[in-house]
Formats: structure tokens, C-alpha cells, sequence
């Protein structure tokens, strides 16, 4: 099945790869978004299969967007599977605690990207993976 997925992320040369990568390896439809507003706005109208969510973004940052999602009853149920460089260990207990599909930490192998996605979107319970 084609997947939707969007992109939340501050960094072009992220999101286009990104993008880039997802749509070669998978055929999937990517939509991109270069801030928290813009990638509400985006989730709001085109409703993706999941969001991958940058967290460390200027403005607002990947967790309060996270927020933003939830707290909107269309969005909420969007799995959010976060991008960040940032898995200390304090860090990732703070993602486990939220209702968050996965995270996959920066540098993440592009070619390898789309089947972490698909095997997360697939697994039934939404319980928080650290995927390295």
C-alpha cells in the first residue's frame, strides 16, 4: 500500500533527502514542512500515514509540535516517529513517556530508512521504539 508520509524539518538538505530516499526505495508520496506551523498546518489538511518530526527545530521544537499534533483531534491518532541526534539517555526516557510511534536517531542510514518506517507503522502497539 502507498504511504503519505511528512517531513517536519528545519534542515532542506534533510528533507530532501529524506524525501528523495523515501520515494526511490518505497514509491511513497512525501510531503515536507520546514517548521512546526507549516507542519501542523500540512498534517491538518493531508492527513499522513505518519509524521517523521525533526526535534530539535528553532521557534518550536520537535516535542512541542508533537504537543500541537496530539492536543488536535484530527491529528492526533497520525503516528509521530521522531528524528533527532539527541537519544542521551534522560532524553530517551522522556520519549518513552510519550505516546510517540518510534524514534530514529540522527545519522540514520537513508537506504535503510523506509523498511525502519514501514516495520514501525506495522507493529500493532504504539509503544515508543528507539530504533538506532
Amino acid at each position: 500500500m502507498n504511504k503519505r508520509i511528512l517531513i517536519i524539518d528545519d534542515e532542506a538538505d534533510i528533507r530532501e533527502a529524506t524525501q528523495l530516499c523515501l520515494e526511490i526505495a518505497k514509491g511513497w508520496e512525501v510531503l515536507t514542512a520546514g517548521s512546526s506551523r507549516e507542519g501542523v498546518e500540512k498534517a491538518t489538511a493531508e492527513l499522513p500515514d505518519a509524521v517523521l518530526l525533526d526535534v530539535m527545530m528553532p521557534d518550536v521544537d520537535g516535542l512541542q509540535t508533537f504537543e500541537r499534533l496530539q492536543a488536535n483531534p484530527i491529528t492526533q491518532n497520525i503516528p509521530v516517529i521522531l528524528l533527532t541526534a539527541k537519544a542521551q539517555t534522560a532524553d530517551r526516557l522522556r520519549f518513552t513517556q510519550l505516546a510517540i510511534a518510534a524514534v530514529i536517531t540522527k545519522p540514520y542510514d537513508p537506504l535503510t530508512l523506509g523498511d525502519q518506517i514501514a516495520d514501525i507503522l506495522s507493529s500493532s502497539d504504539r509503544g515508543s521504539g528507539i530504533v538506532q
